[in-house]
């Protein structure tokens, strides 16, 4: 009688792991696009420099620009889960003067000088461009989601539906405005931070008027 076999070759990779290697080619490709620009950039010499072959990052990624889509989303993600945190009633700044002192930067995600060097690359790329732009496409709805929670209000209210879009908006408005100030010096970066997060404080601020 033959025994059954087992099943042979690699376990499944976890969600954890699939997201850590997501995360890892993102970081790669960044650092490729801003050091020798997105032309220059190969699959190959990203997957090099995470130790992936090329045919495993486009596994994950359908184009090299798209490899930074985890950096953006990052970011946005934290954003999403403050609005949806943000006690009814209690003021924007009281509430973002808790949250930071919490724990997560309102940046969040990935460092701020990585993101700040990306976006300014997004004014001339193209194909960034348009991850970058997708990146907040897809954020809108999220911030609705959380927004009407927060209300008590269905996701589809027109209310919820406008205040999102302008929480959006601001927010891009306020990365794209510090960012393409351009670069810092290395001695400027402490300052640097606290600018982007007086930007940010501002435009959501603005955003958030007329918000209860």
């Amino acid at each position: 009688m033959t025994a059954a076999r087992g099943r042979t070759g690699r376990p499944p990779l976890t969600e954890a792991r699939r997201t850590e290697i997501r995360r890892g080619i993102a970081r790669a490709a960044v650092d490729l696009f801003v050091t020798q620009g997105v032309a220059s950039t190969t699959g190959e010499q990203i997957g090099q420099a995470v130790g992936l072959s090329a045919r495993t990052v486009w596994r994950y990624f359908p184009s090299k620009e798209s490899c930074v889509g985890p950096l953006f989303s990052e970011g946005i993600d934290t954003i999403t889960a403050f609005l949806r945190e943000w006690p009814s009633g209690q003021p924007l700044e009281q509430a973002l003067d808790r949250w930071l002192t919490a724990g997560p930067g309102i940046a969040g995600g990935p460092d701020r000088a990585t993101v700040g060097a990306l976006v300014r690359l997004t004014r001339t790329e193209p194909g960034l461009r348009a991850v970058w732009l997708q990146a907040y496409d897809e954020a809108e709805p999220a911030f609705a989601r959380a927004l009407a929670e927060r209300a008590g209000l269905p996701a589809g209210d027109l209310r919820v539906t406008i205040r999102a879009a302008m929480f959006n908006a601001a927010l891009r408005a306020a990365v794209e405005h510090h960012a393409w100030r351009g670069a810092p010096a290395e001695g400027e970066r402490t300052a640097t931070e606290a600018e982007l997060e007086a930007t940010l404080r501002q435009a959501l601020a603005v955003a958030a008027e007329g918000v209860r």
